[in-house]
């Protein structure tokens, strides 16, 4: 049992430390929605998801309110649309848009397709809807599972989505390609997963489950201060006690919004994400272990920590731990990474580094608008070759700024922030992409 008094002894994080929950995901099963005609089909999704989801926003605000604990978002995460779409997605992505609306969220997640071992028909058509359906919805998040561990990379897909993301960038160049801020490729996605742009329900998944992701990087960052100059266990040690203490309160979050909803309680994510405010950055807990900037020698070396002394602390506080769980290295959301790619301190080989050991991968990152869809889909197959060799979950979310070179600035607004255009490599690689086909699945996929 959580006592009141735990969540007492987190109250300078909230005030002084920008420690707050990133999120309340409720994830819904739609299956049983799944219908031949297209319109009957998103009729039965929209009214299910304001049937389920119509307190999650209510019942946020009152958590919020009654502990004092800041709630960012409230979301919702969906079946992948693929899984339940037998004919034109576009309808129930409309629906999926309305109903995120309706219910009050601020995201809605789940216009997905699971393609690491092939495509159905239904895959295929989801697909070649992405940049129609991110340019005319607001809410709605999609993403793609191109590659796992058990399957290897299915690099038609990859070659297909580098082509997506070419024109999801086109199609929202007003807004400097935010279509594809709300677009990811993923290698072994995981089904529970509260965070955007990639949350989804997965198949192993109950009927519905609230799902809570919390953030505190400037709470990791102060806690650091207090062993400036201290040998590295001391560094892991802090880190792991003060993950601890983040993850007991998402705990108490999620069993609260699971007793008040009535629906049962599915994990805590522990990511430390980071917005692009200032005291709220894994750029800087980096830096606080001696780095001039994220980028410098070292860098992957006390992201590897950070990434484990997070989770060890994660797991003795919730038996539910999932998700992603560990450090985001978003660059347009966390201002010490914008500030270390504005000073060349971090390249995007540099990052490619970092994500061998951190939560997820190349992420919201703004590249010139005339690279190739090819060189997009090489640095795919990149990321998903990490992923699937190393066991985990790894993903990209690249913005083509249309019109714009390296050293210009894409302007996003609220959490998903600004970024410089970041230089990529030029050098050919059409004739690898155009081959097509499987890359094999590893020698240790074989466990059984």
């Amino acid at each position: 049992m959580i006592e009141t008094g735990e969540i007492l002894q987190t109250m300078r994080m909230i005030q002084e430390e920008n420690f707050d929950i990133r999120t309340i995901t409720l994830g819904i099963n739609l299956l049983d929605c799944a219908d031949q005609d297209p319109n009957r089909c998103a009729e039965r999704v929209y009214d299910k998801i304001c049937f389920t989801a119509r307190n999650l926003v209510h019942t946020g605000e009152a958590i919020e309110k009654e502990f004092g604990i800041p709630i960012v978002n409230k979301r919702i995460s969906v079946t992948p649309v693929s899984m339940i779409a037998q004919g034109d997605p576009v309808p129930i992505a409309k629906a999926l848009d309305r109903a995120a609306n309706e219910v009050g969220v601020n995201f809605l997640g789940g216009y997905s397709a699971m393609m690491q071992k092939g495509s159905t028909n239904a895959d295929e058509r989801l697909l070649s809807s992405i940049p129609q359906v991110l340019s005319e919805t607001k809410l709605l998040c999609s993403s793609v599972n191109v590659a796992s561990t058990r399957a290897g990379i299915n690099m038609n897909a990859v070659r297909e989505m580098g082509e997506i993301i070419k024109k999801t960038a086109l199609l929202t160049a007003e807004s400097d390609g935010l279509g594809c801020a709300k677009l990811v490729v993923f290698s072994n996605a995981v089904e529970d997963n509260p965070f955007m742009a990639g949350a989804f329900c997965g198949a192993g998944e109950p009927e519905c489950a609230i799902n809570v992701g919390v953030s505190g990087p400037g709470v990791v960052k102060v806690a650091l201060e207090s062993v400036k100059g201290q040998p590295f266990d001391i560094v892991a040690e802090t880190i792991k006690r003060t993950a601890f203490k983040i993850t007991r309160v998402g705990q108490l979050v999620a069993k609260e919004a699971s007793r008040r909803m009535n629906i049962p309680f599915g994990i805590v994510d522990l990511s430390l994400a980071p917005t692009p405010a200032r005291g709220d950055s894994v750029a800087h807990i980096l830096m606080e272990m001696g780095l001039e900037y994220a980028g410098a020698p070292g860098t992957t070396a006390a992201l590897a920590l950070l990434n484990d002394a997070v989770k060890k602390g994660g797991i003795m506080a919730s038996n539910h731990v999932g998700g992603l769980s560990g450090a985001f290295i978003p660059v347009s959301e966390d201002i010490g990474m914008i500030e270390s790619a504005s000073a060349g301190a971090i390249t995007i080989e540099k990052l490619e580094a970092m994500t061998c050991v951190c939560s997820v991968g190349l992420d919201m990152i703004a590249i010139p608008g005339d690279t190739s869809a090819e060189t997009i889909s090489g640095m795919i197959a990149d990321e998903a070759a990490i992923g699937m060799i190393n066991n985990k979950t790894t993903a990209i979310r690249v913005i083509p700024a249309v019109g714009k070179k390296a050293g210009d600035v894409v302007e996003f607004g609220g959490l998903l922030g600004y970024a410089p255009v970041m230089p990529v490599n030029t050098f050919d690689n059409r004739l690898f992409i155009a081959r097509g086909g499987r890359i094999p699945a590893p020698v240790h996929s074989m466990r059984n």
